[in-house]
């Protein structure tokens, strides 16, 4: 079932075959609208014409008409023309039930291949006919493959539509699910598909998979393939647009080809007379700006009136936040914040029972104070949390008052915008060396003596963890909280220390708890500035591989990230990895950006100016030579 989100590998399976019967097909010009989106005009027998639209990450069918194009082709599509024009479409073909399918292209004795995915965030990739990458719409450098030019692409994944009986039966066998799941998952089928094999032949879909008729399920399975490459019956219903009618589906609209139906069941992404209408009936652009204002304002007024209640219920619960407050502050000083989250839950202490959610980077907690919601600090007094509350209705009411004066003032049309990336906010921990590990939990270190001095003094806690390279000089690191992540720490820890400058490729790290470090020498000795004395037993981590990688993540905002390469890679869209090398840290943060830069589309390079820039980078370039890996 196609959503609104996007095609199913069974979708696309109707499509291709679909695509298929108008064979031979000649490419002519290819467009790019935006960012994601391409056009290609395919020519027919019988100076047939069609408009085949692509919109990576999302669908890929036939349209009757395509957006303006921008006067101004993109580099890509100039790239597309050079390669493509003029060729003979040579086959359409889905590997399996994978949310990918290649256009086959012949041109000048060359066979080229246009490799679309339309899963995750999408890509098209221009492949020779070795499966070579010439050029791909995104740059990308994921754990197990690389999407970027010279890379070989490689088809990932398998499913049930090409195995045997016995292949079929094997997978039924293996499967720790029930049927329906395995269905599912394994097989790429989806839910709703799945469900359909399962009532085909006639399986309760709740049975465990090994249980289960396999002989029965893949005859359905392949009857259901069947009637989607040949006997289609394209539908829109409530929940979907579909290639043929399933059971308990009401049909609100019938089409002739699946082509059809997707492209009145997807949204124009571009004017048409009557978007262009309806646009004539809406409010007057002063009308809008004065309703967000006047909407602005009440918020505001909202937010006084709530903070101003929580001052008063913090004010008539003194007494027991002032203990909830004095508690914390010295458990915390024990353990981590894991452990007090785990024991509040367990409690029914009545103050227990007032505290609704930890924030362990904060070190906060939410009240919950006479049926008022107060974050409250636990290293602060009482006092000193409510003058927070204080200094937000004093913002609130400033923010209000000029939210007034703008009311009052002469409405003037401003130059329209481009709407920029929400960037990520500064918080108190950028300032040193960070990262959050896989599993959430935030770790720091110190760029310097100083820093190093101000973490375990400040900021180390009962329940953290120290973490230092076995070698004279590095980063003080502290994990804040515990973590089932600890090698990503050992490696973050080994490559931001001496054996970095050093160009050793490995190192010895060791961690301990918070009461085994000391600033307190042995007799006759002396602790530098920055240093600690580490006494009791140390777990170590033996050869650590030196490794850090530096990427732009997209979500839930945008920010230049840094930290052991398997974290960068899980959260950013575009990165690159360092190694100890000969290059110095500023010619390190240059050679990055640019690297950073060759894997993003124009439109994001304009959008990014003010994030990637040479001093973002340089905060997670380690000290000492690097060089960029694969560049």
């Amino acid at each position: 079932m196609a959503t609104l989100q996007g095609m199913s590998g069974i979708d696309l399976r109707a499509l291709v075959a679909e695509l298929a019967d108008h064979l031979p097909l000649w490419v002519g010009k290819i467009y790019q609208f935006d960012a994601k989106t391409l056009g290609i005009r395919l020519n027919g027998e019988g100076h047939a014409k069609y408009l085949f639209l692509i919109e990576a990450g999302r669908r890929a069918h036939l349209v009757e008409s395509f957006p303006t194009p921008p006067r101004n082709p993109p580099g890509f599509a100039m790239l597309l023309r050079k390669y493509l024009e003029g060729g003979r479409v040579l086959g359409i073909r889905q590997p399996g039930l994978e949310r990918t399918f290649v256009l086959d292209v012949g041109r000048r004795d060359t066979t080229y291949r246009l490799i679309t995915e339309l899963f995750d965030e999408g890509n098209v990739i221009l492949c020779d006919a070795s499966n070579t990458i010439i050029k791909p719409l995104w740059h990308h450098r994921f754990r197990n493959r690389e999407v970027v030019p010279g890379a070989h692409y490689d088809f990932a994944g398998t499913d049930c539509s090409q195995v045997s009986s016995a292949g079929f039966r094997e997978i039924l066998q293996a499967s720790q699910r029930d049927v329906v799941r395995t269905l599912a998952i394994a097989c790429m089928l989806g839910g709703r598909y799945a469900e359909e094999v399962c009532r085909r032949a006639g399986v309760e879909k709740t049975m465990p998979a090994p249980q289960a008729d396999a002989g029965a399920l893949h005859t359905a399975l392949m009857q259901l393939l069947e009637q989607i490459e040949e006997r289609r019956e394209p539908i829109i219903t409530a929940s979907g647009c579909w290639p043929i009618v399933l059971d308990k589906e009401t049909v609100l609209q019938r089409f002739d080809t699946f082509n059809e139906a997707l492209d009145a069941f997807y949204p124009k992404a571009w004017p048409v007379e009557a978007a262009a209408e309806a646009e004539k009936t809406r409010l007057a652009e002063e009308a809008i700006i004065r309703k967000r204002q006047l909407n602005a304002i009440a918020a505001f007024e909202k937010k006084i009136e709530r903070s101003e209640r929580v001052v008063e219920a913090l004010y008539g619960h003194y007494t027991e936040v002032a203990d909830i407050i004095r508690t914390l502050d010295e458990v915390s000083r024990q353990k981590s914040w894991q452990e007090i989250e785990r024991i509040l839950k367990e409690s029914d202490h009545p103050a227990a029972r007032m505290i609704r959610a930890v924030h362990p980077a904060e070190a906060a907690v939410e009240l919950d104070v006479g049926g008022e919601r107060a974050l409250v600090h636990v290293h602060e007094t009482v006092d000193q949390n409510i003058g927070r509350y204080y200094d937000q209705i004093k913002k609130f009411k400033r923010k209000r008052a000029g939210a007034l004066a703008a009311l009052d003032r002469k409405f003037v049309r401003k130059a329209t915008r481009k709407q920029q990336p929400l960037l990520q906010k500064k918080r108190w921990f950028h300032r040193f060396r960070w990262f959050t590990t896989s599993d959430g939990v935030l770790v720091l270190g110190g760029r310097d003596a100083s820093q190093n001095e101000e973490i375990v003094r400040r900021y180390m806690e009962g329940g953290d963890t120290f973490v230092h390279a076995d070698v004279h000089g590095g980063s003080v690191v502290v994990v804040k909280g515990t973590t089932s992540r600890m090698e990503e720490v050992a490696q973050f820890a080994a490559s931001f220390s001496s054996a970095w400058k050093a160009g050793h490729a490995t190192a010895d790290v060791y961690a301990a708890r918070p009461d085994q470090v000391s600033k307190t020498p042995e007799s006759g000795e002396y602790v530098a500035r920055g240093a600690f004395v580490v006494r009791g037993e140390r777990t170590y981590f033996r050869n650590v591989p030196l490794g850090i990688a530096i990427g732009i993540q997209f979500e839930p905002d945008v920010a230049i990230i840094g930290g052991p390469p398997a974290v960068v890679a899980e959260r950013a869209k575009v990165w690159v990895e360092l190694r100890p090398g000969q290059f110095e840290p500023n010619d390190t943060a240059k050679k990055v950006v640019r690297a950073l830069r060759q894997q993003l589309s124009e439109e994001e390079q304009k959008s990014l100016r003010s994030v990637l820039n040479t001093e973002a980078v340089a905060a997670f370039v380690p000290p000492g030579g690097s060089d960029l890996v694969g560049v």
